[in-house]
């Protein structure tokens, strides 16, 4: 019997739509090819639905994603001169950042993938970066931490923000990124400032009580501030890196860089039932309708859903593989395109057209 999974697809604004419509493409590939059904819902969010419902997460738009199997999201905002419009104005606050809460996301997964036909675009040396493809994940907790925790501005010279994290919450951090590293090169690096922060010190510590279960796994704890520098300095040294919330904020950031474009960038946030998958980058309204977007990072984020919420692990690799064929080939949108010789210069469709015929 062929297994149907229910997928709430969420465009949003700016390239959402264009870059959606290529990881449908690809989809589409694989439901012909690995023998299950894929069933996309279509749904407003950010100013695309506020042009509909006047906000931001209507309750439509709830309803799907509760019901469904796993979210394909696009992009969310508009351009910065029209920040205060109505439509715009705390559009990612309404939208992305009420459906993580909605579905209580509380694990959000960054891979910075480095391909080696791409480190002109790399900002660091290439003999740091070397001659092989290699990619860093970065586990985010998304839940607690001092984002979460009480704000305060008792009076205009004083003002308090409180971190919080309980045992609970970081034991299932450890548990999820020890399992990670355990199917990858097992080699996991947790971050934190325990030399200073009482939360930092809970965190080591339930790392290092779940590092018990996993002798395999080579685990170090380190520094905030050692960690960027070393992922400056030797970032290949890396592979999976768990943090909590702020610190994750800021690592993803940094490893963002590594790849060249924020189109190369894929993501998933993990829910209590439902999970989350988005590309890195934003809205981009400025280039939205021109047909120039990179979609592998929505191609990318596809892969992940198929990989996490369906457990279709064949299809990911499939979609994983044909993005490396793809570039090693030398097709490219024009945030990766340096004119060399052998490089072929493509339109978003196009990326979405030789992608698709690369898979199987």
């Amino acid at each position: 019997m062929t297994k149907t999974y229910k997928i709430a697809l969420l465009p949003g604004d700016g390239i959402g739509e264009e870059v959606c419509e290529q990881a449908v493409k690809v989809l589409n590939k694989c439901e012909k090819l690995f023998g299950f059904s894929l069933q996309f819902t279509h749904g407003l969010i950010g100013g695309a639905a506020w042009s509909k419902h006047k906000n931001h997460f209507p309750k439509e738009t709830q309803d799907l994603a509760k019901n469904s199997d796993a979210i394909l999201f696009g992009s969310v905002g508009g351009p910065v001169e029209a920040q205060f419009e109505q439509q715009w104005n705390n559009c990612e606050k309404n939208s992305i950042l009420a459906i993580r809460k909605f579905l209580n996301l509380s694990i959000n997964l960054r891979p910075a993938p480095i391909f080696s036909q791409l480190t002109d675009f790399c900002p660091l040396k290439k003999e740091i970066i070397g001659n092989e493809d290699f990619e860093i994940l970065v586990i985010r907790e998304l839940s607690q931490g001092i984002y979460f925790g009480e704000h305060s501005r008792p009076s205009p010279n004083e003002a308090t923000d409180t971190s919080q994290y309980d045992r609970k919450t970081i034991k299932k951090v450890a548990q999820f990124a020890f399992k990670t590293a355990q199917s990858r090169n097992k080699k996991l690096s947790s971050v934190d400032k325990a030399n200073v922060l009482e939360t930092s010190r809970l965190w080591r510590e339930v790392f290092e009580e779940e590092a018990k279960n996993y002798p395999k796994v080579n685990f170090e704890s380190i520094y905030i501030d050692n960690m960027v520098t070393q992922l400056v300095k030797n970032p290949k040294q890396f592979d999976v890196i768990a943090c909590p919330n702020l610190f994750g904020d800021i690592i993803s950031d940094l490893t963002s860089v590594l790849p060249g474009s924020l189109g190369m960038l894929g993501s998933a946030s993990f829910g209590d039932s439902v999970h989350l998958y988005e590309p890195s980058g934003g809205s981009a309204p400025d280039i939205a309708g021109k047909d120039i977007a990179n979609p592998i990072a929505q191609i990318l984020s596809a892969s992940m859903m198929l990989r996490f919420s369906f457990k279709e692990h064949s299809a990911a690799d499939a979609i994983d593989q044909a993005i490396r064929n793809v570039i090693k080939i030398g097709y490219r949108t024009g945030d990766i395109f340096s004119g060399k010789a052998g490089e072929q210069k493509v339109s978003c469709s196009e990326m979405g057209d030789v992608i698709t015929e690369n898979i199987g």
